[in-house]
């Protein structure tokens, strides 16, 4: 083995370096080629920054990119659009860079700001910029994509969830309010205080009072009408009711100024000890809601509903109670859970209660406690799901922070959940390297770190529809694969599909750097192989050791070697990937299994039919008890065939058991072709020799190419040939 070879295949094995053949990477800046294009976000129009829309009609939250495409929507047809456009985009740019900068506030100011720098350019600009400023169409403020842009994205959403269910609840309450208030005022107008002198001239208004004898009306009413007062104990109860309905602190009053309780929590200890205190307010509320609609309809009997409201909340609120109250919404760093406070969520997520717990983990590359140098990946994030899943009655929303937009809707339906909800979410704010969070964290996704899934426990009985891998980077593939263009030694254009994996995740982050080896390019031979390769594979192969494509500042392309314990993370990346897929209805074994299974089957009948050489309608039905691919329900497949009694001279192909190698094709392209399903058949019999029909008989793998006998009676070799067919009559 030459000394480059042996150098690289050493440090794949093992780690060592070899200084003479290979360079660390620590501290170079460099990152991975697929990451090149993406150095400087400012320039790309992508997710963010993100504006948080005040009184949100449609969509809560908006990327910049999106509001400003709506405003050129709306400013398109003009005689000077194309100017309009030029320069709105720029103030588009302008704007994501001082948002990267640093600068914060509401998309209005920052637009005033970028465009007060543009107006001194000419006229003609700060023409255009005040036209589109006049269409905006929204406001709000910017956001980011940086450490507290989950939470800041969540409490937007809650913000509309609350806004919404205090409008509900203030219009059951003012209804039911004013309906209970004409009890009472009715009650009171028969009553002998309502018929009082006093009452009488109270009620009066202003005028010549001298003029009426008011004691003299009071006597006169009094004998004219009868008194039909409504029990004292009916009274007090209705009394009751709009006591606790005007005291409760869960909605502010509309008509007045009221303290609320706060819903929005650092822990789970005081989410629960909040929950646990104000209960019996809510169970008051609830009641006085529920005897409220029976009183304000004349419907409450005591005899009959006294004993069952007695009870009432002794075991708590069901989930159609709770729904009316707000959500308890709790905000958690991965990081700093205590062992005290992950017993308490524990216990929050088997509760089935209202809580909507945001769980952010700011880096996903954690220390492990087993062995020295080793990380765990996502694992706190990864436990928490997977329990939560596991209990069947907690929504789950996993997804990082770069597709939080992306993830709007599954946000607002978690949101909307009654039970219990988690949300799972990557910020990439703490990753050691110098790549943008937002980077990080899409490099996550795509590196399947840390997947985006929801799991929605109100959308059906079983996992087919319950779990969804929606929102991932080609769901069916073990890995994402992206073209990569460059130019070679030679200046050469060239362009190659590079699959991103965990590899090129950790690459860049410094914790890993002793795990790499830059190699020179004198020693790019053809043992150096795409990480992928070697990934996939299940056996080490010390001819082959895999690199990486990575570029420094300057955007010249690096090969970087990586070393096994690298590969062995990624292996269990890919395994747990699997699972995930297989939970979301790709590559089910249980399913592909039971295909193999139906086919092989299938195949036996049609086999007998075509030996029994009689005229016979096969007729399978296959069941899919899961689906067979992400989103798709699960279905029965009903197979027709019907065979005919074939002479047995004539060549054909048993075209549905063809398993599309090739041999046949290769042989003879003409002849045997392929059909829309990629399975052979005989084209055209008069292309080829009986002798190409022999030897792809004999070639075929399945052996479902059957010869019969040669057209032409005079061709060579007949006797030889007849003899090897008659193997596949």
């Amino acid at each position: 083995m030459d000394a480059h070879r042996h150098a690289h295949a050493a440090f794949h094995l093992t780690g060592r370096m070899d200084a003479s053949h290979l360079a660390g990477i620590d501290g170079r800046d460099l990152i991975p080629a697929l990451f090149a294009q993406h150095r400087d976000l400012t320039t790309l129009r992508y997710d963010y920054p993100l504006v948080l829309v005040e009184q949100p009609t449609g969509q809560f939250v908006q990327p910049l990119s999106g509001a400003i495409d709506d405003l050129l929507a709306r400013l398109s047809g003009r005689a000077d659009e194309a100017r309009v456009r030029q320069h709105v985009l720029r103030l588009e740019a302008g704007v994501r860079s001082q948002v990267a900068a640093g600068s914060s506030g509401r998309l209005s100011e920052v637009w005033d700001t970028v465009a007060k720098e543009m107006a001194t350019a000419d006229e003609a600009t700060t023409e255009s910029l005040s036209l589109a400023r006049t269409h905006l169409g929204i406001d709000g403020m910017l956001l980011d994509c940086e450490r507290s842009a989950p939470f800041e994205v969540l409490r937007q959403a809650w913000r509309i969830s609350f806004a919404r269910r205090a409008t509900e609840f203030n219009e059951v309450v003012a209804e039911l309010t004013v309906r209970l208030e004409d009890v009472l005022k009715a009650d009171f107008e028969n009553s002998a205080a309502a018929r009082s002198a006093d009452n009488l001239k109270s009620s009066f208004g202003s005028g010549p009072m001298d003029q009426f004898d008011f004691e003299a009306m009071s006597r006169m009413l009094t004998k004219a009408k009868p008194t039909s007062s409504i029990p004292d104990s009916r009274r007090r109860r209705v009394e009751r009711i709009l006591d606790v309905l005007r005291a409760q602190q869960f909605y502010p009053d509309p008509s007045a100024s009221s303290v609320t309780y706060p819903f929005i929590f650092d822990t789970c200890s005081e989410a629960i000890s909040a929950f646990g205190e104000r209960l019996p307010a809510a169970i008051k509320v609830a009641k006085a809601i529920a005897v409220g609609q029976l009183e304000a309809g004349g419907d409450y009997v005591e005899e009959r509903h006294d004993p069952l409201f007695a009870s009432f909340g002794e075991a708590g609120l069901d989930a159609a109670d709770l729904a009316i109250f707000p959500d308890y919404l709790v905000v958690l760093s991965a990081g700093e859970l205590t062992a005290d406070e992950q017993d308490k969520l524990e216990q929050i997520l088997s509760s089935g209660l209202p809580f909507k717990v945001l769980v952010q983990t700011d880096d996903v590359i954690e220390d492990s406690a087993v062995g020295k140098g080793r990380n765990a990946l996502a694992l706190i994030s990864h436990r928490l799901t997977s329990m939560a899943m596991g209990l069947a009655d907690v929504y789950v929303l996993q997804a990082p922070a770069s597709h939080l937009f992306r993830a709007r809707e599954n946000i607002l339906d978690g949101l909307d959940y009654e039970g219990t909800t988690l949300f799972s979410i990557f910020s990439g704010a703490d990753a050691q390297t110098a790549l943008p969070a937002y980077l990080v964290a899409a490099a996550a996704l795509e590196a399947r770190v840390f997947p985006m899934f929801t799991f929605d426990p109100s959308a059906g009985p079983d996992w087919a529809s319950r779990f969804s891998l929606t929102g991932n980077p080609q769901v069916d593939s073990d890995w994402p694969v992206h073209g990569f263009a460059f130019e070679d030694a030679d200046h050469q254009s060239l362009n190659e599909a590079v699959p991103f994996t965990l590899v090129d995740f950790v690459a860049s982050d410094a914790r890993y750097a002793q795990h790499f080896a830059d190699a020179p390019f004198a020693e790019w031979t053809d043992h150096l192989v795409s990480v992928d390769v070697v990934v996939d594979a299940s056996v080490r192969d010390a001819d082959h050791v895999p690199s990486l494509h990575m570029v420094d500042s300057e955007n010249a392309m690096h090969k970087v070697l990586v070393d096994e314990s690298v590969i062995r993370e990624a292996r269990r990346c890919g395994a747990m990937w699997a699972s995930l897929q297989e939970l979301g209805g790709v590559h089910n074994s249980h399913v592909e299994a039971a295909l193999v299974e139906a086919e092989a089957h299938f195949a036996l009948r049609l086999q007998d039919a075509l030996d029994s050489q009689q005229p016979v309608l096969v007729k399978e039905t296959v069941v899919l008890s899961e689906p067979s691919a992400a989103g798709v329900e699960p279905v029965e497949e009903v197979i027709l065939e019907i065979v005919e009694t074939r002479n047995p001279d004539e060549a054909y192909i048993e075209t549905m058991r063809c398993s599309t190698c090739n041999e046949c094709t290769q042989l003879n392209g003409k002849m045997f072709n392929y059909n829309e399903n990629q399975q052979a058949f005989i084209a055209d019999i008069t292309a080829g020799t009986y002798a190409q029909l022999v030897e792809a008989a004999e070639s075929c793998q399945v052996s479902v190419i059957h010869p019969g006998k040669p057209l032409d009676p005079n061709e060579p070799g007949l006797d030889d040939l007849l003899k090897r067919a008659e193997l596949f009559l």
